[in-house]
């Protein structure tokens, strides 16, 4: 069940970043969550000590699709999402109608949208486990599950859509 893995989305003011990650980092995304984010960066900065390397990879995921696709022209993106396998896509901006939809697709164990503008975590699809707005979960450090414990409560402003 550890080795499933989830298609997430986040989304902010400036937009929307998309990957592929191990369903594990699931509940550590929930607790990010509880602090609030307004920002992708924020997110993952609250993600980070709670699941490493995922913030490292997503970013430097960003990095490598900025410098290969530029305001109005993703035929980079677009070649590899229409080329890859889903597993072998890299980190991606929702920029348009393509990486929007690109963005929605499900993948192993399901897709969730964390809606930072909104405060809304959408479950698109998710076989993993039940998400709440409170709980806990062992922190992964270097992708390994570790005795460490956090809790989160999400704030009574966020919603869960199933």
């Amino acid at each position: 069940m550890a080795n499933e893995l989830i298609r997430y989305t986040i989304i902010d003011r400036s937009g929307g970043a998309s990957f592929i990650a191990s369903a594990s980092a699931l509940t550590a995304m929930m607790a990010a969550c509880s602090q609030s984010p307004l920002t992708i960066n924020q997110f993952l900065d609250a993600l980070e000590p709670l699941y490493t390397p995922l913030r490292d990879h997503v970013l430097n995921g960003l990095a490598v699709f900025d410098e290969a696709n530029v305001p109005g022209r993703y035929s980079s993106i677009h070649t590899a999402l229409r080329e890859f396998e889903v597993l072998e896509q890299p980190v991606f901006r929702v920029v348009d109608e393509v990486t929007r939809e690109a963005s929605l697709q499900p993948y192993q164990a399901g897709a969730v949208i964390f809606n930072l503008r909104a405060k809304r975590i959408v479950q698109l699809a998710n076989t993993f486990q039940e998400l709440k707005r409170s709980g806990r979960g062992r922190v992964f450090d270097d992708g390994r599950v570790t005795n460490r414990v956090f809790t989160y409560r999400l704030p009574a402003e966020w919603s869960l859509v199933p």
